[in-house]
């Protein structure tokens, strides 16, 4: 089972049930976190009120990293200079995940956060 991490474009496509039509089958069975700023993000860019049956149903479902101190602090000093894109980077390495799934093309650029490969489909072995 891999530790695969979501980005806000990959949570809320999975959330909206647009994009990749197949990520809900590829993470099922993997361990799948979120940072609590893509829940933030979804619900202020979709406008959506709570509760939100789909999207509660999603999200307890999932492993929320805890938006702490330091990771906010790692965040402001890189390594892109988006915030939001350090604290979802940062999110991920705190839970020691395998993958950062997104579809974000800067980021998938860095291939490597630490030891987290960047990545915009998951390895055959992982499903």
């Amino acid at each position: 089972m891999a530790k695969i991490f979501l980005d806000t474009n990959v949570f809320i496509d999975l959330i909206e049930d647009r994009g990749n039509k197949n990520i809900a089958q590829v993470l099922d069975g993997q361990k799948v976190y979120v940072s609590p700023l893509s829940t933030h993000i979804m619900f202020y860019v979709g406008k959506k009120r709570v509760p939100d049956s789909k999207a509660n149903a999603t999200v307890s479902q999932l492993e929320i990293v805890s938006l702490t101190k330091e990771i906010h602090n790692h965040s402001l000093d890189g390594p892109t200079s988006d915030l939001e894109d350090n604290i979802q980077l940062h999110s991920a390495a705190e839970a020691e995940c395998d993958y950062f799934l997104t579809s974000d093309e800067k980021l998938l650029k860095m291939k490597f956060f630490g030891k987290i490969r960047v990545v915009n489909t998951l390895p055959p072995q992982t499903h």
